[in-house]
């Protein structure tokens, strides 16, 4: 274990040689593996980070980063979030009770809840896993290789199949098929000369 300084916290864990802990950081009842970077500002709790896995100033809770994979920054990983081999978490993202693929990336902004997402798909910008109706929560599943482009809103329970792409501002509601393209925008609409109406103090 290379411990840069003594200003990180480390308690009931195991730290193994060759891991890199940066200093401002608090590890507690977790497991790192030998080349997996821990960097500073970073919390982990009740967690198990692989060899070769690097977190970047992030939050992570009872979950399973494994190898390869980068977390951060700013992420939080809760309860069950599992993080598989190569794959990338981004900034301002949060993964709770789900499974993100081999190579899969959720590079920012994004909320993936009670969700399974297979192997070598893209979460855009600002998509949302839906999974909580004020009742219950429910499980989205998509599939490998899929694209789900930027401000998409999947509506649990909800089936995406492998190399679909969803097109930024879609809300999904229905099953997709594999294979299928899927656009559910409005159509733009302009009125000239109106904005004046709508803006205060004119």
């Amino acid at each position: 274990m290379l411990l840069e300084q003594n200003n990180s916290i480390i308690k009931d864990s195991t730290i193994e040689e060759g891991a890199i802990i940066h200093p401002f950081v608090c590890i507690i009842n977790s497991r790192v593996e030998s080349g997996a970077e821990i960097l500073p500002f970073s919390y982990i709790e009740n967690s198990f980070i692989k060899k070769g896995a690097r977190v970047f100033a992030s939050v992570i809770e009872n979950s399973l980063i494994e190898s390869g994979a980068v977390v951060g920054p700013y992420s939080h990983l809760r309860q069950g979030a599992v993080v598989k081999e190569n794959a990338k978490i981004g900034n301002f993202v949060e993964v709770k009770n789900s499974v993100v693929g081999k190579e899969t990336k959720a590079s920012h902004l994004s909320y993936i809840g009670d969700a399974t997402i297979g192997e070598k798909s893209n979460i855009g910008c600002g998509v949302v896993f839906v999974n909580y109706n004020g009742k219950i929560k429910q499980q989205t599943h998509v599939g490998n290789n899929c694209f789900v482009g930027s401000s998409v809103n999947l509506i649990a329970p909800v089936q995406v199949g492998d190399k679909s792409f969803i097109c930024a501002g879609t809300t999904v509601d229905g099953d997709v098929l594999p294979g299928e393209f899927v656009i559910g925008r409005s159509r733009m609409t302009k009125k000239p000369n109106k904005a004046h109406e709508y803006l205060k103090g004119e």
